[in-house]
C-alpha cells in the first residue's frame, strides 16, 4: 500500500489524533515568502543576542555586535522600503507608525553602541536593552492580529513581495557588509 493510499484510507478513522499536528505543520509552511523571510531574520537576531549574553571577551563581543547591527540595519531597511509602505491600508496605521518609531529608536541605540568599545561603561547594558527592544518589536509584528497577521489578510502578494525583500536584502548585505 502506498503512503498516499494508506493516508487516504486511515484519515477518517484517525482524524481527531492526526489532524492537529498536520495542521500546525501546514500553517507554518503556508506563511508567504515575505513573512517567512522576516521571521527567519527575527530568529537569527534573537540567537545572536542569546549568544552575546554568554560572551566575556571584548573582541568576541565587538564581532558579534557588528553582526547584530548589520542584520538589524538590513532588516529594518527592507521592512521600511518594501513591507511597511506596501501594507499601508491593509495593516492598521497606528501599528505601522509604531513600527517605524521602534525602528528609529533601535537605529539610534545601534549608533550609540557602535560609537563605543565593549570595555566602555554601559556597553553590555545597551546591547541588552537593544535585545529587549527588538524582542518587543518582533512580538508586535508576529503576534495574532499583529503586522504579519494583518498583512496576510490583505491584498498584497506576499510571495512576490518576499522575492523582492530577498533581493533587496542581498543587495544591502553586500553593500553594508563591505562597508
Amino acid at each position: 500500500m502506498s503512503a498516499a493510499t494508506k493516508h487516504a484510507t486511515t484519515k477518517p478513522a484517525t482524524r481527531s489524533t492526526k489532524t492537529k499536528p498536520r495542521r500546525t505543520r501546514r500553517t507554518g509552511s503556508r506563511d508567504p515568502v515575505a513573512v517567512t523571510l522576516l521571521k527567519k531574520d527575527h530568529r537569527e537576531v534573537e540567537e545572536y543576542f542569546d549568544q552575546y549574553e554568554q560572551l566575556e571577551d571584548d573582541a568576541e563581543k565587538l564581532a558579534l555586535f557588528q553582526k547584530i547591527a548589520l542584520a538589524l540595519k538590513v532588516h529594518t531597511q527592507i521592512e521600511e522600503e518594501i513591507l511597511y509602505p506596501e501594507e499601508r491600508g491593509d495593516v492598521e496605521d497606528d501599528m505601522l507608525d509604531e513600527a517605524y518609531v521602534e525602528h528609529d529608536g533601535a537605529k539610534k541605540l545601534i549608533a550609540e553602541i557602535e560609537a563605543m568599545k565593549p570595555s566602555d561603561e554601559y556597553y553590555d547594558a545597551k546591547v541588552k536593552v537593544l535585545g529587549e527592544y527588538i524582542k518587543h518589536h518582533v512580538k508586535e509584528e508576529e503576534q495574532p492580529g499583529g503586522i504579519f497577521s494583518q498583512a496576510k489578510k490583505g491584498d498584497e502578494d506576499l510571495n512576490e513581495m518576499g522575492e523582492r525583500l530577498k533581493a533587496r536584502k542581498q543587495e544591502l548585505m553586500a553593500q553594508m557588509g563591505a562597508a
